[in-house]
């Protein structure tokens, strides 16, 4: 039990002492509770680290940010003034001004440029996000190439995945992509494309056009309520 206490107390020696580092840096810790930040980590001046936050690996994160609070950033660049609240973001390049959050994921392979917005419940794996992409709630974009000033909607997918093989998605600047639309790998949606909400799109939607895929509304007869007699 001895042993056990003094390592303990070692290592919470060691992550004080790694805290006050960046605080001598310039960098903001309001408070200290739950934050891990490993020693390879770089961060800039007049970054603020809020609680429950954890840096690892090899991660450099620059000047003006908000990380937390209850984020986790692994083995990422992380530009200026970006905003990461309750994200976790692994093996990822980010932009500056970029803001995430709360409940989003960042998994591997990701590149997210400049003025982008990722909502909350939003998950992104292995693709290119370009300048000032908006990705605001509830979607799901893996193994795509979205370009810049793109609004996806609320509650998209990319398809990726057919139980064999992973293929790509691609989405051109200015494209819109309304709510609920899934997008079928391989698809290419042109620039400045939009999909009508509640498609599922399996073809290539070229440049400047609309695709609507989904089946023409009907109205039936009355029916008795269930708790009619």
């Amino acid at each position: 039990m001895a042993e056990s206490h003094s390592m303990i107390e070692r290592n919470e020696n060691e992550r004080r002492s790694i805290l006050e580092k960046h605080i001598l840096g310039g960098v903001d810790i309001p408070c200290a509770d739950g934050i891990i930040i490993s020693s390879e980590v770089v961060i800039g001046a007049g970054t603020q680290i809020l609680p429950g936050t954890i840096i690892t690996g090899k991660t450099v994160i620059g000047s003006g940010c908000i990380i937390g609070p209850q984020s986790k950033v692994e083995s990422s660049v992380i530009g200026d003034d970006c905003v990461l609240n309750s994200t976790q973001c692994e093996n990822s390049t980010i932009g500056n001004r970029v803001k995430a959050g709360p409940f989003t994921h960042i998994r591997p392979g990701c590149v997210i440029a400049d003025g982008v917005h990722v909502g909350n419940f939003v998950e992104i794996k292995n693709s290119a996000i370009g300048a000032d992409t908006k990705i605001s709630h509830l979607s799901y974009v893996g193994d795509s190439d979205v370009g810049s000033g793109v609004n996806i909607g609320c509650g998209c997918a990319t398809a990726n995945y057919d139980g064999t093989h992973k293929f790509r998605t691609t989405i051109g600047d200015k494209a819109f992509i309304g709510c609920d639309t899934c997008l079928v790998a391989p698809v290419k949606v042109g620039k400045g494309a939009y999909t009508a909400a509640g498609s599922v799109v399996t073809e290539d939607v070229p440049d400047g056009t609309m695709a609507i895929a989904r089946s023409r509304q009907t109205i039936k007869r009355k029916v008795r309520k269930y708790n009619e007699d």
